[in-house]
C-alpha cells in the first residue's frame, strides 16, 4: 500500500472518504480466486499457422500411431506389482517408528545400462509429467491392446553446454517395461519458405531459451496438453507422429546434435519419432505477483484430468514456500476426445487456494483433490519422503482446500494422474500415477490414496 504524507492538506470528509476507497480497493483483475485468472484461448491465427506447417510436414514424412510407438518399443525397464522396484526412491531412514511406508501397487523403473541409454541416471533429462490411458480413454484402452502409461522429460544440458534439446515424452508398456521416446516438436516456417521444426522451449518466437519444462501432461482422446509454465497448454495431436527412419534418405535417426529439416533432411536429436505441436490454449490475463494472493494470471505446473461426472482439464501453480492455486475447466465435448476447441476462449469452472506448499502435482476425483507435495533433492546421505495430500471436498467453485490426511510419497515426487477403477457409477478411486524425477532415484509408481 502507498501511504501519503500528513503535511498533504486533506479537504472535507468526503474526499478523505474517495481518497481512502481509492488507495484500498484492490486492482479488480487482482481478486485472490478470481476465475478469470485462469482465462484460457485459442489465437486462430497462430493455430493456423501450426496447423498449417504441420500438414505440409504431413506431406514430406510418413505417420505412424500408439500402437505402432508400443510396438517399436527399444528400451526395457524394470516392472513390480505391490512393491518398489527402487526402494531408494521410498527410503527415509528418519522415518518414525510406526508411520507407514509408501504405498505402491505398482511401479516401473527406466533402463540401467552401460550403452549410454541410462535413464535412470541421466543429468541430461529429467522426468516431470505423467498421464495414462485412463485420461485418453474412458475404457482405459489405445486399441485392443495397448494400455500406455506416458512421462515425459525435460532436457538440462548435455555435455556440450546445451539446455535446448526440449521436450520428449516416453511411450510404457507398464505390464512388460518396454518403452520408446517420442520427441516433442514445434513447427515452424524457415527461411526458405518450407515447413520444419525445432525442440519444445519456453521462448519459442526467439528460438532461444531453455527446454520447455513439462512439469504436467495430459493425453486426452487424439490430443496431448502439456502445460507451458507462464502461457497455457501446448497440444499435440497423436494423429500426427513421424517415423524418420521409415522416411529413408529424407530422415536421420544417429545425429544427435541436429533437429528439424536441414538441406532435405530431417533431424530429431537422434530420436526416430518426432510428435509436433497443432494448437495453443493460452493465457488471457499476464501473469502478475505469482505465488501471492493477489497474483494475476496464473501459473501452469503441472495437470491432470477429472473424470468423475463431466470431464474436467486441471492445472496448477508450483509455489516454493508458498501456496498456489489450482484450477478446472469443463472440456466442452467429453464423447468423442476431439480437440476442444479451435478458436474462442476457455472458462475456468473452479479455482482454489492450494492448502500446502511446493506443490508439484494436482488431481481430482469426487470433489477431492490429491495433492503431491515435495522437499526438492535431499542432502548428500539423506533420504526426505515426500507427501501426497488428501483434501476435504471442495464445497464450491472458489476457496482455500483444507486437508483432510496425509501419506508418504516418494521422494522428488511430481505431477499426479488418476487412474479410476470401475466405470459409469461404479466408478471408484482407484489408483494415482506419479514419478520421482532424482538420478538413481527414479520411478514411476502407482499408489493408493488412503
Amino acid at each position: 500500500m502507498t501511504h501519503r504524507s500528513r503535511t498533504i492538506a486533506l479537504g472535507s470528509a468526503l474526499a478523505l472518504a474517495a481518497a481512502a476507497a481509492v488507495v484500498h480497493a484492490p486492482a479488480a483483475h487482482a481478486a485472490p480466486l478470481d476465475k478469470a485468472n485462469f482465462q484460457l484461448r485459442v489465437d486462430p491465427e497462430n493455430s493456423a499457422y501450426l496447423k498449417g506447417n504441420v500438414a505440409e510436414l504431413d506431406g514430406e514424412l510418413p505417420n505412424v500411431g500408439v500402437a505402432s510407438i508400443m510396438a517399436d518399443a527399444n528400451r526395457q525397464g524394470v516392472v513390480r506389482n505391490g512393491a518398489p522396484c527402487d526402494s531408494g526412491a521410498v527410503s527415509d531412514p528418519d522415518r518414525p517408528s510406526g508411520k507407514p511406508a509408501v504405498s505402491v501397487v505398482q511401479s516401473f523403473c527406466w533402463q540401467d545400462d552401460a550403452s549410454g541409454e541410462d535413464d535412470r541416471n541421466t543429468t541430461q533429462w529429467f522426468p516431470q509429467g505423467v498421464t495414462t490411458v485412463a485420461d485418453a480413454q474412458a475404457d482405459q484402452r489405445w486399441g485392443e491392446q495397448n494400455r500406455p502409461v506416458l512421462a515425459a522429460w525435460y532436457h538440462k544440458a548435455d555435455s556440450t553446454g546445451n539446455s535446448q534439446k526440449g521436450t520428449r515424452v516416453s511411450f510404457i508398456d507398464p505390464g512388460t517395461g518396454a518403452y520408446r521416446h517420442v520427441l516433442l516438436a514445434h513447427p515452424y516456417e524457415n527461411g526458405s519458405g518450407n515447413a520444419s521444426y525445432t525442440s519444445l522451449r519456453g521462448d519459442q518466437s526467439a528460438g532461444q531459451g531453455h527446454s520447455l519444462h513439462a512439469g504436467g501432461m495430459v493425453w486426452y482422446g487424439n490430443f496431448l496438453y502439456v502445460p507451458d509454465t507462464n502461457r497455457g497448454f501446448r497440444v499435440f495431436d497423436m494423429r500426427h507422429i513421424y517415423d524418420l527412419k521409415a522416411a529413408g534418405d529424407k530422415g536421420n535417426v544417429t545425429d544427435q546434435n541436429r533437429v528439424g529439416r536441414h538441406d532435405g533432411v530431417f533431424y530429431g536429436y537422434g530420436y526416430r519419432y518426432v510428435m509436433p505441436e497443432v494448437t495453443q490454449w493460452r493465457a488471457v490475463r499476464d501473469q502478475s505477483g505469482t505465488c501471492t494472493d493477489g497474483a494475476a494470471g496464473g501459473k501452469f505446473s503441472y495437470a491432470s484430468l477429472d473424470r468423475s461426472g463431466l470431464d474436467h482439464m486441471l492445472a496448477g501453480e508450483y509455489c516454493n514456500g508458498k501456496y498456489g492455486r489450482v484450477a478446472a475447466w469443463e472440456i466442452a465435448d467429453a464423447t468423442n476426445g476431439s480437440e476442444q476447441r479451435e478458436s474462442g476462449t476457455w472458462n475456468a469452472t473452479a479455482v482454489h487456494r492450494l492448502p500446502v506448499t511446493n506443490v508439484q502435482g494436482a488431481t481430482r476425483f469426487d470433489g477431492r483433490w490429491y495433492l503431491s507435495e515435495s522437499h526438492g533433492k535431499p542432502e548428500a546421505g539423506e533420504d526426505d519422503e515426500s507427501e501426497l495430500h488428501t483434501t476435504e471436498p471442495a464445497t464450491s467453485g472458489t476457496g482455500k482446500l483444507e486437508v483432510a490426511r496425509t501419506q508418504p510419497a516418494a521422494i522428488g515426487i511430481q505431477s499426479l494422474s488418476h487412474w479410476p477403477e470401475g466405470t459409469g457409477t461404479d466408478q471408484n478411486l482407484g489408483v494415482i500415477w506419479s514419478q520421482s524425477e532424482h538420478p538413481n532415484e527414479r520411478m514411476v509408481y502407482a499408489t493408493r490414496p488412503r
